[in-house]
C-alpha cells in the first residue's frame, strides 16, 4: 500500500520547462519622459511601442522631495538607458511630457549614457480653455 502511494507521488511530479531569456537586438527606439512635480518616469520602447526598459526616481532609491529633483531624474535616465544599451540600442527619439524639474536633466542623462538623440519632442498637454477654474479663495 505504501509503495503504491510513493509511486503515485513520483508519477505526479512534472518537469518544469525553463524559458530562455529572449535577447533582443533593437537599434533604435523611443524614450518617453514623464516629469511630474513629484517624480520622473522614463520608459524606453522599440519603434512598435514595446517597453524594453524603464526607470523612475523612486526606483533608483530616492524618496520624498528628493524624487522630484533634477539629479534623481538624471540617475533614473542613465539607469533606463544602460538597460536599453544592453538590448543593442544606439539611437533614440525623446518624447517629453509634464512640467517637472527632471525634463532637461533626463535628456542629459540619456545622452551621457551613450545613446544618440535624433529628435526631442515636447508632448506636454496644454489646456486651451478647458475646465472652469476654482472660485477665488477668500481669506
Amino acid at each position: 500500500m505504501a509503495k503504491q502511494d510513493a509511486q503515485k507521488k513520483t508519477a505526479k511530479k512534472q518537469t518544469v520547462k525553463v524559458r530562455k531569456k529572449v535577447v533582443r537586438n533593437v537599434p533604435s527606439g523611443i524614450v518617453f519622459v514623464k516629469a511630474t512635480f513629484n517624480n520622473t518616469i522614463i520608459s524606453i520602447t522599440d519603434l512598435a511601442g514595446n517597453v524594453l526598459s524603464w526607470a523612475s526616481a523612486g526606483k533608483v532609491n530616492f524618496s520624498g522631495s528628493r524624487k522630484s529633483s533634477a539629479y534623481a531624474a538624471t540617475l533614473a535616465a542613465q539607469d533606463a538607458a544602460n538597460a536599453a544599451i544592453a538590448c543593442g540600442m544606439k539611437e533614440v527619439e525623446i518624447n517629453l511630457s509634464g512640467p517637472g524639474a527632471g525634463r532637461e536633466s533626463a535628456v542629459r542623462g540619456i545622452q551621457s549614457a551613450g545613446l544618440a538623440i535624433t529628435v526631442i519632442r515636447d508632448k506636454t498637454a496644454v489646456p486651451h480653455n478647458g475646465c472652469r477654474p476654482r472660485k477665488r479663495r477668500r481669506v
